[in-house]
């Protein structure tokens, strides 16, 4: 790298003297963020970092400092749910850059860039967060405040300024610490011993492990989620599983349903009785999970007897 600082962001910024790499929970969807921030760019792979740009993390891709000076964008595991994530930007930038690093969280829900933020204080680097009174979404701002020693607090409107600032102190002959020898997997994590949780990614076993005083949660796979995170994936993982037991259930009434018109048809009486109970038990069962799961949820039309079909939404 040819110039003096290096500033990573977990959610937008501005044009400064500087390079700086932005992530946004984007996922797979499409990004309007080069063409609403001032020189910013999608990064391309391999791609060197230059002074006076903004490199976007593009859509399903983690943004990755590498020690060289170069981008490069990795599809490897999703952290907190998400690809692009903040922490493994801030991470590698940690590792490649050291106290020439500038983290700046900013407006965003749940934990990402927590980790990693306390990443780049670890090796020395100035760790920004907006105030969460300014935030849209605190959660990202609070969840770094809680469990990293932030150096500077404020709201949006003084961003700016404050980041020209630090660029300016940053000390231009500061050499970056030799490349890290852990592997992308690792980062700085310590795998304790199993807990009794799967990945809601994979369904692997999870390791808790801690970045200061957060907990984290890393399958073999490098799946990564912050306690925020991992909450959140676990509900949704079980509306999923509703949802397919719901499914199964409606599935169940309406084939139960056609085997007793069937056996109707062919005068067999005990066979029709004994598939129309099995499709009103299976009706049954699945009005007492909507019940259980409560009125949002779409009730199936069908009932056993009636000769309609079932609702499959």
């Amino acid at each position: 790298m040819t110039d003096n600082a290096l500033i990573v962001v977990g959610a937008s910024a501005g044009g400064l003297r500087a390079a700086v790499c932005v992530v946004l929970h984007i996922g797979d969807r499409p990004s309007a963020a080069p063409s609403v921030l001032d020189r910013a760019s999608h990064a391309t792979d391999r791609e060197a970092l230059r002074c006076g740009r903004i490199y976007v993390a593009p859509p399903g891709y983690h943004l990755v400092v590498e020690p060289s000076g170069r981008l490069c964008l990795s599809r490897g595991p999703r952290e907190n749910g998400t690809r692009p994530a903040v922490d493994p930007l801030f991470r590698s930038a940690a590792r490649a850059c050291g106290p020439a690093v500038i983290g700046v969280v900013l407006s965003g829900s749940l934990n990402d860039g927590t980790a990693g933020l306390a990443e780049i204080k670890r090796r020395g680097g100035v760790a920004v967060v907006q105030d969460p009174m300014d935030a849209r979404y605190l959660g990202m701002p609070r969840s770094a405040l809680d469990h990293v020693a932030v150096d500077h607090c404020v709201p949006a409107a003084a961003m700016g300024a404050l980041l020209v600032r630090l660029v300016a102190e940053r000390d231009a002959d500061a050499t970056p610490p030799a490349a890290s020898k852990e592997t992308p997997m690792e980062g700085i994590y310590h795998l304790n011993r199993p807990a009794a949780l799967t990945c809601p990614d994979c369904g692997g076993a999870l390791r808790e492990t801690r970045v200061d005083t957060l907990p984290y949660f890393t399958c073999h796979i490098g799946h990564r989620y912050g306690a925020d995170s991992m909450e959140e994936a676990q509900l949704h993982r079980m509306e999923q599983a509703f949802e397919v037991a719901l499914r199964a259930l409606n599935e169940r009434a309406a084939l139960c349903l056609r085997l007793a018109e069937t056996a109707q048809g062919m005068g067999q009486a005990l066979s029709a009785k004994r598939w129309d109970e099995a499709g009103r038990e299976a009706h049954e069962r699945a009005e007492v999970l909507i019940r259980f799961l409560g009125e949002e949820w779409i009730r199936p039309s069908f009932h056993p007897g009636s000769g309609g079909a079932p609702d499959r939404s």
